[in-house]
């Protein structure tokens, strides 16, 4: 558990407090914080319960927002980079419970008072260092403005996440596309599945934001300077956009998966018209060996001289014959 205080000089030389909490494992220390700045315990409750919808809430003396950060695990390494030995292709592969996933999802929880904001993060990441360095090299508006504005910050912060997430999927459907032809690749469903899921759950993290974030620029209950009207919009285009491409990233998983199905189909058939027309040619030779292959005493043509090379030679030419008219009417 990680807690960094930040000193903000703000407009008409106020200050702002920044209270940066990463990693939810110490309770004492969250509840101490949250007795010394009057957070209510229904609210602790939303902080450590990670598993629940994203919310907004506005208390007498602060607001209350929480939201979905989504990274890209750093040591996630994608299956189909992964070289499988002989043993490794002829087991079935399935994934265990302790592989890493693509992306990590995670919560932050923003409580904004006057001249104090604290943030709650579930699990120590780099989301939060943009807005950081900012402060840091006194870059923007950050330093001018209050707590509404350095909130509004933190959520830009989260939303750039989104989009580099999105980013590096379209990298990873785009390569779902090029191997969608391939009719020997025994990973490609199950992976494109996976990614899928990867998808929904994305989808689930940022739709709740877009609709907190709409709920929070129609009321001005919790980013109140009327500055921030613009910036408030900008972001909800832009979680509009992040759940528009998500849409049309499942989309395109669907049609590249109806690609695949259709080669492997036409693959299978070109296969089963093979080995029909093989079938077919040998079912009246099957028919002439099984007639001449019966044990009776008096079959006629078993005493002529030349009985079997005519026979063998009837064979070929009626084999011949039957793949010439599948030659002529196109059939192979």
């Amino acid at each position: 558990m990680v807690i960094e205080e930040e000193i903000i000089q703000s407009g008409e030389g106020s200050k702002i407090c920044w209270i940066s909490v990463s990693g939810l494992e110490d309770l004492d220390v969250i509840k101490n914080l949250g007795e010394k700045y009057g957070i209510h315990s229904l609210t602790i409750e939303d902080i450590l319960n990670t598993r629940e919808q994203p919310k907004v809430e506005t208390f007498d003396s602060y607001k209350f927002l929480s939201l979905k950060t989504i990274q890209l695990d750093k040591n996630y390494v994608h299956p189909h980079e992964i070289k499988k030995s002989f043993f490794a292709k002829i087991r079935k592969q399935q994934k265990q419970p302790n592989e890493a996933d693509e992306f990590l999802i995670g919560q932050i929880s923003i409580i904004c008072m006057y001249d104090v904001l604290i943030t709650f993060q579930e699990t120590e990441c780099e989301t939060l260092s943009p807005v950081k360095k900012r402060i840091m090299s006194n870059t923007g508006k950050i330093r001018s403005m209050g707590t509404d504005y350095l909130a509004y910050a933190i959520i830009d912060a989260v939303v750039d996440e989104y989009f580099l997430t999105l980013h590096h999927l379209e990298e990873d459907v785009a390569n779902f596309e090029d191997r969608a032809a391939a009719t020997r690749d025994e990973t490609f469903i199950g992976e494109l599945l996976e990614t899928k899921k990867q998808l929904l759950k994305i989808r689930r993290a940022i739709s709740p934001a877009k609709d907190n974030l709409l709920y929070l620029s129609r009321h001005g209950e919790f980013f109140q300077a009327e500055e921030l009207k613009p910036f408030l919009q900008d972001l909800n285009e832009n979680l509009n956009h992040a759940l528009i491409t998500v849409e049309n990233h499942r989309e395109w998983l669907s049609s590249i998966m109806d690609v695949n199905i259709s080669v492997l189909t036409y693959q299978m058939n070109k296969v089963m018209k093979v080995l029909a027309t093989i079938s077919t040619i040998f079912i009246p030779l099957t028919f002439i060996a099984g007639i001449y292959g019966m044990n009776f005493e008096f079959m006629p043509e078993l005493s002529y001289r030349f009985a079997y090379p005519l026979v063998l030679g009837g064979m070929g030419l009626i084999a011949s014959f039957m793949v010439l008219i599948f030659k002529i009417r196109r059939w192979f």
